[in-house]
């Protein structure tokens, strides 16, 4: 151990008369540790959010879509087979995808209705897991009861099925933007639907206004052929998507695209990376508060320790020693609040996640409770950045240590 290390420790410990400035020794400490674990709770609450929300996101959509500039994609099994042998790829699915309205017997909604494959959208998305009442299964048969005809079946979300006020086993009209013509002019394309299934992804904007239909039904409603819209894959690895997009890309050529989900939702995953480092950037002042409470601890326990350090000085004790002493001395105080502040902020984040004592409403926030994610990363950074502040706070009174004259200090003595 260096004499200045061991001197920075003794210095720690005041004496009964020096009572106040371990007092405010204890309170800097505090400081640094409260700003440390609001930080780790903010941080991966924020964390938590995005990665729920990405959940939420990717269980409705796929990772990948293949689209192409003619309108449709006429022999998509030959593609499936092709993309299905891309590394990465662990499913792929066809889809259709348009814009209709759908009105029952009370309300009109329009939405976002999607064509799919009931067999193979369960190994693309998570759909078929996020079905509350009824299932996927009963889109690929037309649905039929007694004295009525046959109709085919449609999934709805379950803020979609209260705002027409519709229930299982219920029929509403699907109405085209694409009339037929008539000899009266065009008039809207209407067709009767059966609700099969309803499905709660957690998310207002998906449970509101997205309807899914089989592809048979679809091609059939929109006149599309043996067209679909695309193709959405799954791959193995999300964050591997835009390669895995672009190979494909490069593979297929023109006519066909290619978009990732990264690039679908950029946005709002922009917002939030800038929230959560907007929030750091203002909560990491609360530790820039305690440091001024470390650089008065120094400066007192500099005017405290003037007699000593004339001592140090004429037994040969270099200005850079002195500052060392007292820079250490404030490491010390930042370290000490950061272990603190890091083991309190972990505790803090297992018992929200364990217990979920802060409860949310669910409509407005479609959470029930703040989730939490702790990344290793963060509580790194978030160290770092409390010591580093630490450490600069300690420069000033350190150096105003080693700058005292001796002769000075022990004239009055």
């Amino acid at each position: 151990m260096s004499y200045e290390f061991f001197i920075s420790l003794r210095y720690l410990k005041a004496k009964r008369k020096q009572a106040f400035i371990s007092l405010i020794t204890w309170i800097s400490i505090g400081g640094v540790a409260v700003g440390v674990t609001a930080l780790i709770v903010v941080i991966s609450v924020m964390g938590g959010m995005q990665e729920d929300l990405r959940n939420k996101i990717l269980g409705t959509n796929s990772h990948v879509v293949v689209l192409s500039n003619e309108g449709g994609i006429a022999k998509h099994e030959e593609i499936i087979k092709k993309v299905e042998k891309v590394e990465h790829v662990a499913a792929a699915s066809p889809f259709i995808f348009n814009q209709v309205m759908l009105t029952s017997h009370s309300s009109v909604s329009g939405v976002a209705i999607r064509g799919i494959d009931p067999d193979l959208e369960s190994k693309v998305t998570d759909l078929s897991q996020r079905i509350k009442e009824g299932g996927l299964q009963f889109l690929k048969t037309p649905q039929k009861r007694e004295g009525e005809a046959e109709i085919e079946g449609i999934v709805i979300g379950k803020d979609l099925a209260r705002n027409l006020a519709v229930f299982l086993g219920d029929t509403i009209d699907v109405v085209s933007p694409f009339g037929r013509v008539t000899p009266m002019g065009t008039a809207p394309k209407v067709e009767k639907f059966r609700v099969v299934g309803i499905f709660n992804t957690g998310m207002y904007e998906y449970d509101s206004s997205l309807a899914l239909i089989s592809i048979p039904a679809a091609q059939r409603f929109f006149s599309m052929g043996e067209k679909v819209t695309g193709i959405e894959i799954k791959v193995d690895d999300i964050y591997a998507a835009d390669s895995v997009a672009d190979k494909i890309h490069t593979m297929l050529g023109f006519p066909y695209w290619t978009r990732d989900w990264m690039e679908m939702n950029k946005n709002l995953f922009s917002a939030l990376k800038l929230e959560k480092f907007g929030m750091f950037v203002i909560l990491i002042l609360i530790i820039v508060v305690a440091a001024f409470n470390i650089i008065g601890t120094l400066i007192m326990m500099v005017m405290e320790k003037g007699r000593d350090i004339a001592i140090l000085k004429s037994m040969g004790a270099t200005d850079r020693s002195i500052m060392k002493i007292f820079i250490m001395e404030g490491l010390i105080i930042g370290i000490a609040g950061t272990i603190i502040g890091c083991i309190g902020g972990y505790i803090l984040c297992e018992l929200l996640d364990k217990y979920h004592f802060i409860k949310l409403p669910s409509d407005v926030y479609q959470l029930d409770t703040l989730p939490v994610k702790m990344n290793p990363l963060d509580f790194l950074y978030i160290s770092l950045s409390a010591i580093i502040i630490s450490f600069i706070a300690t420069i000033y009174p350190s150096w105003n240590a080693s700058r005292l004259d001796p002769v000075e200090a022990l004239r009055y003595e």
